[in-house]
């Protein structure tokens, strides 16, 4: 890979994980409710789940994927069941604050990693969209290590870097909110956003 493919490929990542999704809506749920921290840990997730269907598309294994598709409807519903059950927690809190911290700091961002990468593998086409584009770039019959270092390190650098920029904007529109007291709305809103990804995840094919 040249500079210019490398350029070009980390270009599209970046628009493409910049676009709002369950995804994206996790991210910023998590980081206005639990913290930043939490808001990073769901990242690390989606990186992490976003990697291994990387891994599996450049190691031309995603006939193995294909015919692990029940296992992924699985991680699917078991995403949705999360974010449904979380949105409604939102909506039925009657705090003061938009910030919860009962569940205890490590234990909060195990939950918010775990969310995270369930939600990403729970979308197996992700692996079908690698596929096609990595040939755009890279010979896949026959990629180099460091060719397979540099697309690592792009999904790395665009995927993980574009949603934590969504976590950090998150804490400063809470911080908005607080001043104009409009965290119950600001719940509100998180708690139908949640709900809305989940509802979304359940029947999307």
């Amino acid at each position: 890979m040249n500079i210019i493919e490398i350029m070009t490929l980390f270009g599209i990542m970046v628009v493409l994980s910049a676009i709002p999704s369950t995804s994206v809506a996790l991210v910023v749920t998590r980081s206005a409710t639990l913290g930043v921290a939490n808001g990073f840990s769901v990242v690390i997730g989606i990186v992490l789940g976003d990697l291994i269907f990387v891994m599996l598309a450049i190691l031309g294994l995603s006939a193995v994927a294909e015919t692990m598709g029940g296992l992924f409807s699985v991680i699917k519903y078991a995403g949705a069941a999360y974010l449904l059950w979380f949105g409604f927690s939102l909506l039925k809190s009657q705090s003061n604050t938009i910030i919860n911290v009962n569940l205890g700091e490590k234990r909060s961002l195990l939950t918010s990693f775990l969310a995270g990468i369930i939600l990403t593998l729970g979308d197996i086409k992700a692996i079908f969209f690698y596929v096609s584009l990595f040939p755009i770039f890279v010979d896949l019959s026959a990629l180099k290590t460091i060719e397979i270092l540099t697309i690592i390190g792009i999904t790395i650098m665009s995927v993980g870097g574009i949603k934590m920029l969504y976590a950090v904007s998150a804490i400063k529109a809470l911080n908005v909110a607080r001043k104009l007291k409009f965290e119950s709305t600001a719940r509100k809103i998180a708690g139908g956003t949640m709900i809305g990804a989940g509802s979304y995840l359940l029947i999307k094919v």
